[in-house]
């Protein structure tokens, strides 16, 4: 290992595939979940497979999240600083979850033990693999030899260009998060409307329109990369999904007819964003002139 490397942090809210978390070696905070009965470590879907966990939501199963407590990080951050490395973590949007706090609480505690700590903590004001678009950039160009501080001014610099465009199947999901009301999602469900969100530059997921039907939501996703997206033979293409892999496909699909990208990389909703978005969500996530 490179001690003068500097060490990118990510959180399972990347929700980027286990697989290339593994190959890349990135050291990751994982954050929790309760769920039938006891609580669980999001890992991104090791110890139980996506669809076990969405068959039991459906079933009735609610998960609840809770933020990062302020030891995990401090547990996370610690050997790193002892060895003087230099730290980029890489956090879940503020807007959706007080881990951020957390991990800055844990930061000010650490510069009191260690005060030359070289420590930094962005609020990625990202979501899903929006958050992991982000980190998968990043990770290459460390790899590539880039130092912190053109890793902290890259992230910084585009993190509100990453568009993130989701539509979902069940609205009683969003109605127990407080995003529509329960006379919307009765109605809506009655009448096979689906919504149209996306997450705002203060990093929070905003209802933008509603379309009929579920292959028009995702066609709706793909019209809004038709929209706004920039240099596309330049990108990877993200895409998520609450175990509805033919739907995640049916858009890749759209996109690679479309567009002559580098790639298009579909990968699971882990359980902390499934828990609040439910299972058929997809979301879409690519880099424009801004969100």
């Amino acid at each position: 290992m490179d001690s003068k490397k500097p060490v990118l942090i990510i959180d399972t809210c990347t929700d980027l595939p286990y697989s290339y978390i593994e190959k890349h070696n990135i050291p990751v905070i994982n954050f929790t979940y309760h769920f039938q009965g006891r609580e669980h470590i999001d890992d991104f879907f090791v110890s139980k497979d996506s669809k076990t966990f969405y068959d039991a939501v459906r079933s009735g199963e609610m998960p609840t999240t809770s933020q990062v407590n302020t030891d995990v990080y401090i547990e996370k951050f610690r050997p790193y600083l002892e060895n003087r490395r230099s730290v980029i973590y890489l956090c879940f949007s503020s807007a959706l979850s007080g881990s951020f706090n957390s991990a800055m609480l844990a930061r000010d505690m650490l510069l009191e033990e260690f005060p030359d700590a070289d420590l930094t903590i962005i609020d990625s004001k990202s979501a899903s693999m929006g958050e992991g678009l982000l980190a998968w950039n990043a990770i290459r160009m460390l790899d590539e030899g880039a130092s912190k501080d053109e890793l902290v001014q890259w992230i910084e610099r585009n993190k509100l260009k990453v568009a993130h465009w989701f539509t979902v199947d069940d609205l009683n999901h969003l109605k127990r998060g407080g995003r529509v009301s329960v006379a919307a999602a009765f109605i809506g469900t009655m009448l096979d409307i689906k919504p149209i969100l996306h997450v705002d530059d203060e990093g929070r997921l905003i209802p933008v329109s509603k379309v009929k039907g579920r292959k028009k939501s995702i066609r709706a996703l793909f019209e809004r990369l038709q929209e706004t997206i920039v240099n596309p033979e330049d990108q990877v293409i993200f895409i998520s999904h609450g175990d509805s892999p033919a739907d995640a496909q049916y858009l890749a699909d759209l996109i690679k007819s479309g567009y002559s990208v580098k790639d298009v990389i579909i990968s699971n909703i882990g359980p902390v964003i499934g828990a609040h978005s439910g299972p058929g969500t997809i979301a879409l996530f690519f880099f424009a002139d801004k969100r």
